[in-house]
């Protein structure tokens, strides 16, 4: 608890590693804390202009580990693991829908679109043009938009053209 609030250990972790991160020239876009097959891990994603190497990772990773340490905030045994964003993470937070507006995403739906033209549609792609608490709007090819409630929304990521 702080300030009589319980704060989640990704936030807490955040607020303690965020200026390490960025003085050494990275954005820290997320942090998550989950267990990985049977054992918890902390991981946390950068990213920097032209893209984020293995030797990124761990000179982040060397540089948050005394910081962590000393601070102490996880009681149990964890693997701290630094990671870039990867081309196709998913988009689920305010910064990853401004991130990705205006580019190309794809999306995929629990329950079928119905569109103008009777298909039905369960998974779509095209350009992120906006966004809003709850929901997103795709506008697909022809220059259809689509409004979606992020609710609706089994996937949401980049859309990568290979």
């Amino acid at each position: 608890m702080r300030g009589g609030k319980t704060v989640k250990t990704t936030e807490l972790c955040e607020q303690l590693c965020r200026e390490t991160v960025e003085k050494l020239g990275f954005v820290l876009w997320d942090v998550e804390f989950q267990k990985e097959f049977g054992d918890w891990v902390l991981t946390f994603y950068i990213d920097k202009e032209g893209g984020v190497t293995i030797e990124d990772c761990e000179t982040v990773s060397r540089a948050l580990e005394p910081v962590l340490d000393e601070a102490d905030p996880i009681e149990q045994a964890y693997t701290l693991s630094v990671s870039s964003l990867g081309l196709d993470r998913p988009l689920k937070l305010e910064k990853d829908f401004a991130r990705n507006l205006d580019k190309p995403i794809e999306v995929k739906l629990y329950s079928p679109l119905k569109t103008a033209s009777g298909k039905s549609l369960k998974q779509l792609h095209g350009t992120l043009v906006g966004y809003e608490e709850d929901s997103f709007v795709l506008r697909t090819q022809g220059g259809k938009e689509h409004t979606i409630l992020k609710k609706d929304a089994a996937l949401i990521r980049p859309y990568i053209e290979f």
